[in-house]
């Protein structure tokens, strides 16, 4: 069995400092990712591993892509999330300086009730014949509720 990452009793729980947040980004920069769990020791933060890595990746990260999503990505998210499922870390991978955990933080609050209010289905990307679909249908424009999103990949 592994020891735990960490002495509890000596960390930091909660909110990062500036100071922390400084301290993390320095060391990378000098040292790069290297040894999580011997990370915060060398930095010199009473942190543990864990704690370190997620707010590198999930924060700090200079490659991070801060904001609002684009058509084009949440297009994307919707056409992946149909061929892939669930698998955040494999959607995200495509869609350069977003994390695992925002895209799937934006599809559970964002994307699903999208799908949903057009009538398709956010499991199986087909149109749910038990929802009551709007009906502003234009002759010369096809909607995401006139297809079925499973046909479009």
């Amino acid at each position: 069995m592994r020891k735990p990452c960490c002495d509890k009793q000596d960390t930091n729980k909660g909110a990062w400092s500036k100071q922390e947040d400084q301290k993390l980004i320095d060391y990378i920069r000098k040292h790069g990712e290297g040894c999580w769990r011997t990370l915060p020791q060398a930095a010199g933060l009473l942190r543990c591993g864990k704690s370190c890595r997620l707010r590198w990746i999930n924060y700090l990260r200079p490659d991070l892509k801060r904001g609002n999503f684009a058509e084009d990505e949440e297009d994307l998210i919707i056409k992946l999330h149909a061929l892939l499922g669930n698998r955040w870390s494999l959607i995200a991978g495509r869609l350069p300086g977003r994390t695992d955990n925002e895209v799937k933080n934006y599809w559970n609050s964002h994307l699903r009730r999208k799908l949903i209010s057009m009538g398709i289905d956010p499991n199986n990307h087909r149109l749910n014949h038990s929802f009551p679909r709007p009906h502003h249908h234009h002759p010369s424009s096809q909607t995401a509720g006139d297809f079925d999103m499973g046909d479009t990949i």
